[in-house]
């Protein structure tokens, strides 16, 4: 799996949730609305998901191993890291 694309767009600071992050995946597939929290322990990245009709959120898109996770998590905050250091140089 390559992420071939990353698109960062920043959220008013009213919550925890920092951005939302748009990935292409091998330049055929297309995740929106990730989320990066700021956490107890750190940044971490929530993935899209809906509210059920008994209250509990569900992923709609998720890895489905813990390689697939850590490379989506390790990549995306890269980016943001460097989207946030491009966004004090302005």
């Amino acid at each position: 799996m390559k992420i071939s694309d990353i698109r960062i767009r920043n959220v008013e600071q009213t919550s925890r949730m920092l951005a939302l992050v748009s990935i292409t995946i091998d330049d055929m597939l297309v995740i929106h609305d990730i989320k990066i929290i700021d956490g107890p322990n750190g940044y971490f990245i929530a993935m899209p998901n809906r509210k059920m009709p008994n209250g509990e959120y569900k992923d709609i898109a998720h890895p489905l191993n813990s390689e697939a996770r850590k490379l989506l998590h390790s990549t995306i905050l890269d980016a943001y890291e460097k989207h946030k250091a491009n966004e004090e140089n302005k």
